[in-house]
């Protein structure tokens, strides 16, 4: 089976990118990243991707009048790199339902709570407030209604008593450097489908309770 080609979209340093770059490299990966496009020319993870090799692509949301002009440019260069699947990597815009629509099934995000709680922004910080004892991160096939999409895996920590926003983040983001390739290697192979609003995956339950992917 040829691997799917995967386009991956960020705004910052790109880690979980990374994340799936490294991942890809493994001859029986069923992906790979063949593009990264960011929204930000200053983006670090442009570098990052750069030196791995990966073909790189600034489209930038303020040269565009409006959201539809700026995911139409994103599209065209999608088609043009052949592109199968999409990974949304701290991708800090919001899209179209049009162009959603268009990647149904195909156009992962990865988010830093355990949806449904905490979608949006500041997820630790709020998580901290709420004095949550578990917190965690997300991978979700990506809908029209923001971080509410079904969901393909999950990860949790623990919420320790001294736990700061700063040493939270990092425990979370450690597991999302785990589940995100899981999540990909599962779609890319045609392991999970969709039925409904859930994700099945026919996996076994995992050794790690804390870990469901």
């Amino acid at each position: 089976m040829s691997r799917k080609r995967v386009a991956v979209l960020i705004s910052g340093r790109g880690s979980n990118m990374v994340s799936l770059i490294e991942a890809a490299r493994a001859p029986d990966y069923p992906a790979e990243i063949v593009l990264v496009i960011a929204n930000k020319p200053q983006a670090g993870g442009l570098e990052r991707a750069k030196a791995a090799g990966i073909a790189t692509s600034v489209i930038e949301h303020r040269a565009y009048p409006t959201r539809d002009a700026f995911d139409a440019a994103m599209q065209a260069e999608l088609e043009r790199a052949q592109i199968d699947i999409v990974c949304l990597a701290g991708f800090l815009r919001l899209l179209t339902p049009g162009f959603v629509n268009r990647w149904h099934g195909r156009m992962l995000n990865i988010h830093p709570a355990l949806l449904p709680s905490f979608k949006g922004l500041d997820t630790h910080a709020r998580a901290l407030a709420a004095g949550v004892r578990i917190h965690g991160c997300t991978v979700h096939f990506v809908v029209p209604e923001m971080d509410a999409g079904p969901i393909i895996a999950q990860a949790a920590v623990p919420v320790a008593d001294d736990d700061t926003e700063a040493t939270l983040s990092a425990r979370v983001l450690a597991q999302e450097h785990v589940i995100y390739p899981l999540a990909l290697m599962r779609v890319a192979s045609r392991r999970v489908r969709l039925a409904g609003e859930r994700v099945l995956t026919g996996a076994p339950l995992p050794s790690n309770p804390l870990v469901v992917a």
